[in-house]
């Protein structure tokens, strides 16, 4: 199963040249590196980077990741994934970029 994390740009850019990231600054508070299914992944975008620019998605194989990911109550009580180790490089499957277009966050097609 895939699972997405969205970066801004720096975020990308400083976990390519260092090889792993221990998140975003509210990953860092939580302890934790948010992630989203492909069903909640729009919705995580909509709440927490609402027009905001130069987005990046990145793409990671669940299973991969072994006992460091666990799936918790958050959102509407929804289980989402959250990695209790640093995000590496040789993690993400892929990435893509996630352009705003006209208010709303654009996913690519090999998320569907």
């Amino acid at each position: 199963m895939l699972i997405y994390k969205i970066f801004r740009a720096d975020e990308w850019a400083a976990l390519q040249a260092a090889g792993e990231t221990t998140g975003a600054p509210v990953d860092v508070a939580d302890g934790f590196v948010h992630f989203s299914t492909a069903e909640q992944a729009a919705e995580t975008a909509a709440k927490h980077f609402s027009g905001a620019e130069g987005l990046v998605l990145l793409a990671c194989a669940a299973e991969a990741m072994g006992e460091a990911l666990t799936w918790e109550v958050s959102r509407g009580g929804a289980l989402f994934p959250h990695l209790y180790r640093p995000l590496r490089l040789a993690d993400v499957l892929w990435s893509a970029p996630l352009p705003l277009v006209e208010g709303h966050h654009q996913f690519p097609e090999q998320m569907q």
